[in-house]
């Protein structure tokens, strides 16, 4: 790869040191990798800053939290996780501060950075991996869907970062979404304004959270587990069966498992015919539709609320989100329980102690029921922001202690009571040597133990795990796993070549299979889909995003039907792809999913619940990248559950770019060699000379030597804050590509922008103009207008994007800036996904030194706590 600029023109580069020269060529050993600087103490519940910041309204993306990488703090999360429960997880921005040390909580703790791999862990070292992320107490932000806090911080400041956007959605109180703007395709008229894609999902959210609700309801009473527990689990689990036996709301935390559904007649995949779509729930693409106001608090609550806000010294600003997140009542539950508020995105603990102060007066104290129970939701609430579905108990319980509750375990049993949480038993592996205890113990005609893990977690999230593990198992159950597959199959399998033959046989065969492999391999899943196609099937091809679909159309030919595509979003929503059937179901016989590590755990459940009884699941993806911006690690958890055929791709990337991305998936950060000049490392000293060198090369060097335009260049960095992130690149590179005033609340017309229409999902844009109903832009082609009071929220400007945002999208070239402030943010897979950007140029603007080589070699995935993959084991055999 070229040490120098593509354009020497432009200015000499300064001459890399050796640390640089490694960390363009092979990666040094632990003795000579950097040490991260220690980050800054999480917030203490007692202390003395309780007073709430003045807001502060800059443009977010929606996407999370900023924090300073120059303050010592790490800059990525890649889609990994700290466990939130350090209580301090403000935000989702994962490619903002973390310190390097820090380790989540995962059943798994394997590393899914090679592809078709992944590897079990030790629950006793993921549960200490968490405490000590919990005493680091610091911020772990999702870059999926920043947010800057309601009431407000200093630019960069890690103590008062917000919770996102997507906290509101966590609740289903809101969506980043909701109101700003209309679904892809549609036009900014006056004949009628059609139902936006985010209004849209949430009517399917809340559709399928009702289907869980009554799930729920439908479930027996308690189960046997725990009667041999001891200590603190058997008294939490005592506690929680009698809060049951009083009729009180958490009647659903120990219930057992729905009946399986009886498997069906033995039977391989054939043409069906269409069935009669069923009315649609939902846009259509090119049908107008009337628009749909979201309900939001009426102007009496949300007044009554600022009245109480304004008693409590909290900003007034907070009262419409107060009065959204408390529903109606919102002002008697404040003056009740002035806790209540840390259910508002991006209040803290010490905030909500100052506003519960000035209500309560003498009553307010640590050890209030009301406060422990309000403290344990919020910390659950951080939990999932940094992408666990649930948490260790002790962990938990170490947690709410360093938040200055006195009693965990009441805390806790109050939560349970008021149906925010739910407490989970998962069983645990015995190891070798005790496998002849239960044999003992039936010789003595004692019921054997049998270890349990005790685990909680949000309602929410709780169900969509089991929701998705019995969706699954409901499709596997569908079909006959040792069926003969039909000969039109194995005539395509056996016209196909290497891994797309296999694949084609395994699809054949089984109902749900899974795919790993690079960029080169999203060829073999959709020749799956023309295959099936070509033999009557009806198929539809999933992608993260927008760009994802067309790449995949493009792939699938110019003569496939434009509903044969669609973006997983849309898919959900039911704006995009096939019709429905009879039964409201998908009308489909397979669905192929790309990118599907960027599922969440909400997102695959809902998608699972609208396949039909026999459809066909085929999930393809690479699992080095950064994992889903919400909860949950749904692909990397059914690798580990082995409960279905896995097939890995032998298809290899090629070229420089190709060649250098395969050795980081494996831990090696090689030199390639680009005639080219398809890799360029530009060594910077600071970030002021990273700035400069971005500008050269996006406006100069890669346009004059390369031959790809500015607007086609995407730059990548670590964070959003810091000297060198992306709101310092964007204000450099809009002053030399679209210089103007920004009258139109901070853009121009022409300006690159990405537009958040959900929380976790970006559309490239341009901003055509702006009039009294809000900011117009153009994202894919595609006209879409953003109401002006959701610009701020909803819309930033798009010249640079954070290593999350760039998930699922490639651009010509990619420009990744690694500013020396933003190190701890470095991990495997962040590198892995931003050098994979770019398809036929990368520039590297470093300034990591040997922080580079060291994250690829020695820093993986951090893992999330999930039960899925306990879930899907104990419903479908093992492959």
């Amino acid at each position: 790869m070229s040490t120098e600029s593509a354009a020497e023109e432009t200015g000499p580069a300064p001459t890399p040191d050796t640390a640089q020269e490694s960390a363009a060529g092979q990666a040094p050993g632990p003795d000579d990798a950097a040490q991260a600087p220690e980050g800054e103490p999480g917030g203490q519940v007692g202390g003395e800053d309780t007073h709430f910041p003045e807001p502060d309204n800059r443009a977010t993306d929606g996407a999370g939290a900023d924090a300073e990488p120059s303050e010592g703090t790490a800059a990525d999360q890649d889609g990994g996780s700290d466990p939130a429960a350090s209580g301090a997880a403000d935000g989702r921005d994962d490619e903002d501060a973390r310190t390097a040390g820090q380790q989540a909580a995962e059943p798994e703790g394997g590393d899914q950075e090679q592809r078709g791999g992944a590897a079990s862990g030790s629950t006793d070292g993921e549960q200490a991996d968490a405490r000590a992320e919990v005493a680091a107490g610091q911020a772990a932000e999702h870059e999926g869907a920043e947010q800057d806090a309601p009431h407000g911080s200093a630019a960069g400041s890690t103590e008062d970062a917000p919770a996102d956007a997507r906290a509101e959605t966590a609740d289903g109180s809101e969506s980043a979404g909701d109101g700003d703007g209309q679904a892809p395709g549609d036009a900014a008229t006056g004949e009628g304004a059609q139902v936006s894609e985010a209004e849209a999902e949430l009517a399917a959210q809340r559709e399928f959270r009702e289907r869980i609700a009554q799930r729920k309801a439908s479930k027996e009473g308690p189960i046997d587990a725990g009667a041999k527990l001891s200590g603190t689990a058997a008294d939490l689990l005592a506690a929680v069966r009698a809060v049951e036996s009083g009729g009180k709301p958490a009647s659903s935390v120990f219930t057992a498992p729905a009946p399986a559904r009886a498997p069906e007649p033995a039977r391989t995949p054939e043409a069906r015919p269409a069935a009669t779509p069923a009315p649609e729930q939902g846009p259509r693409p090119g049908v107008p539709g009337p628009a749909r106001a979201v309900a939001g608090p009426g102007a009496e609550a949300v007044a009554a609320v600022r009245a109480v806000l304004g008693e409590g010294g909290a900003p007034e600003s907070l009262a419409a989100a107060a009065a959204g997140a408390l529903g109606e009542g919102a002002e008697e539950r404040l003056r009740e329980d002035p806790w209540q508020l840390l259910r508002v995105p991006g209040v803290r603990p010490e905030q909500a102690d100052g506003f519960a102060r000035a209500l309560l007066g003498a009553e307010c104290g640590p050890d209030d029921e009301r406060r422990g129970c309000a403290v344990a939701v919020w910390l659950l609430e951080q939990a999932a922001l940094a992408g666990h579905t649930a948490l260790d108990l002790p962990v938990l319980a170490e947690a709410l202690g360093k938040y200055a509750v006195t009693d965990p375990e009441a805390a806790v049993q109050s939560a349970v009571a008021e149906g925010d949480a739910l407490v989970l038993q998962d069983p645990l592996d015995e190891p070798p040597a005790q496998a002849a205890a239960p044999e003992q113990a039936e010789e003595e005609g004692e019921e054997p133990e049998r270890p349990v893990r005790i685990l909680v977690g949000l309602e929410r999230y709780a169900m969509a795990e089991e929701s998705l593990a019995d969706g699954l198992a409901r499709l596997v159950n569908a079909g006959a796993k040792d069926a003969t597959p039909p000969a039109g199959w194995e005539e395509a399998a056996t016209r196909a070549k290497g891994s797309t033959a296999e694949l084609l046989r395994a699809v054949a065969a089984h109902r749900l299979v899974l795919h790993t492999g690079g960029e080169a391999a999203r060829a073999e899943p959709v020749a799956v889909a023309k295959a099936a196609a070509g033999l009557g099937l009806r198929v539809c091809v999933a992608a993260h995003s927008a760009d994802g679909r067309r790449r995949a159309a493009e792939l699938l030919g110019p003569d496939a039907p434009r509903e044969v595509t669609a973006t997983v979003a849309g898919l959900v929503a039911h704006a995009e792809g096939p019709g429905r059937d009879a039964d409201g179901a998908l009308a489909l016989d397979l669905l192929v999913v790309l990118d599907a590590p960027q599922l969440d755990v909400d997102g695959a459940a809902l998608l699972v619940e609208q396949l039909p009884d026999g459809a066909g699941l085929l999930l393809s993806g690479d699992p080095g990248t950064l994992w889903s911006a919400g909860p949950g690690r749904v692909f990397a958890d059914l690798l580990a559950a082995a409960v279905c055929p896995r097939i890995a791709s032998r298809t290899p990337d090629f070229g420089p770019i190709g060649e250098l991305v395969s050795g980081i998936g494996i831990g090696e950060l090689n030199a390639v060699e680009a005639p080219g000049k398809e890799v360029v490392i530009v060594p910077v000293r600071d970030a002021a000379e990273a700035i400069h060198r971005t500008v050269q090369l996006v406006a100069d060097s890669v346009p004059r030597a390369i031959g790809v335009p500015a607007e086609q260049t995407q730059v990548i960095t670590v964070g959003h804050g810091g000297a060198a992130g992306t709101r310092a690149l964007n204000a450099a590179l809009k002053e030399r590509l679209n210089p103007g005033p920004g009258r139109f609340g901070g853009f121009d017309p022409g300006d690159r922008v990405v537009h958040v229409p959900a929380p976790g999902r970006i559309r490239p844009g341009r901003v055509l103009g702006a009039d009294a109903e809000g900011l117009r832009l153009d994202c894919d082609g595609e006209p879409v207008l953003v109401p002006k009071d959701r610009v701020e929220q909803a819309v930033r400007h798009g010249w640079a994007v954070t290593g999350h945002q760039a998930v699922g999208l490639r651009w010509p070239a990619a420009v990744v800036v690694l500013p020396g402030d933003a190190t701890q943010g470095l991990t495997r897979p962040w590198v892995y996904t931003a050098f994979g950007r770019g398809e036929r140029h990368l520039s590297v603007v470093h300034g990591a030194d040997a922080a580079l080589p060291r994250a690829v070699a020695e820093l993986p995935a951090k893992p999330r706590t999930t039960r899925l993959q306990t879930l899907v084991r104990g419903q479908i055999p093992a492959s």
